[in-house]
């Protein structure tokens, strides 16, 4: 079973929640995008909310669920 991966990233003067190119919503705050974003992530389980910095930078990743993919050792 794959895992769904959502991401939280900048768009303009806001924030978005995606998963490739489809649109899950656009927030004025980030904390408003990290909120409706583990909704979706939850809502679509097994999956992982992906947060990033304002320059596109990973600042947290979130599995929800089984993780497929776990880490080694």
């Amino acid at each position: 079973m794959t895992r769904n991966e959502y991401h939280v990233v900048p768009a303009g003067d806001g924030w978005k929640v995606e998963k490739g190119s489809e649109v899950f919503g656009s927030y004025p705050t980030k904390s408003e995008a990290i909120t409706q974003g583990r909704k979706v992530a939850h809502a679509n389980e097994p999956s992982q909310l992906v947060v990033h910095t304002a320059d596109g930078k990973i600042e947290n990743e979130s599995t929800y669920r089984d993780d497929p993919y776990p880490p080694a050792g």
